[in-house]
């Protein structure tokens, strides 16, 4: 028998035709310190932003009228009590309007883009909704202060009141889900951080 003058060598696997040309990827790392700074700016900023909401809010909420049997014993009158859902209504929706403008806001910092920025901006809309709901009260309260103690038979206005503290997780979660959203819809591994 004639030997073979070429030896084969053993096969890895199945050989391939050679592909196209494909650079390679590196996934951008999540920079954490150079955002530490710009994060604790944005939680600030966001969080101010409670003072202005809550006054809004104070001037869009409306009162309870009640009627003043004696001076321990307060009725409201036929449908007002109604107005305790729409103060609380009010707030959601100021807390969704501010939180759908922070997501965007915040998003438009291009060159800071990525987690570290978004958890800042939700917790500063929740420190915003929280003093929205604190000073937004206060403000309330001031606006419908009354001067004396109120004549029995009367009808004066209760100052708008929060039942409920669980409406300020509306903000940050709108925050939350527009940056979310918007993160999402880029498509790009760096968010776009890079400008050029």
């Amino acid at each position: 028998m004639a030997e073979s003058s070429v030896e084969s060598g053993p096969v890895d696997g199945p050989v391939l035709p050679p592909t196209a040309f494909v650079l390679p990827r590196r996934r951008p790392l999540v920079v954490v310190k150079a955002d530490l700074l710009p994060a604790v700016s944005v939680l600030c900023v966001v969080g101010l932003l409670g003072i202005p909401l809550g006054w809004l809010w104070s001037r869009l909420a409306p009162p309870e009228r009640v009627y003043v049997r004696d001076a321990n014993l307060v009725i409201p009158l036929q449908l007002e009590s109604w107005h305790r859902f729409d103060d609380l209504a009010i707030f959601g929706l100021v807390g969704l309007a501010a939180g759908l403008c922070t997501g965007i806001a915040v998003w438009m910092l291009r060159e800071r883009r990525g987690p570290v920025i978004m958890i800042a901006a939700a917790f500063g809309a929740l420190l915003s909704a929280w003093l929205c709901a604190k000073i937004g009260l206060a403000f309330a309260n001031s606006h419908y202060a009354l001067s004396g103690a109120p004549a029995p038979n009367s009808v004066i206005n209760e100052a708008p009141r929060l039942e409920t503290m669980w409406v300020i997780v509306a903000q940050p979660l709108a925050t939350a889900l527009v940056y979310g959203l918007l993160a999402g819809w880029n498509g790009r591994d760096d968010l776009g951080r890079r400008l050029g």
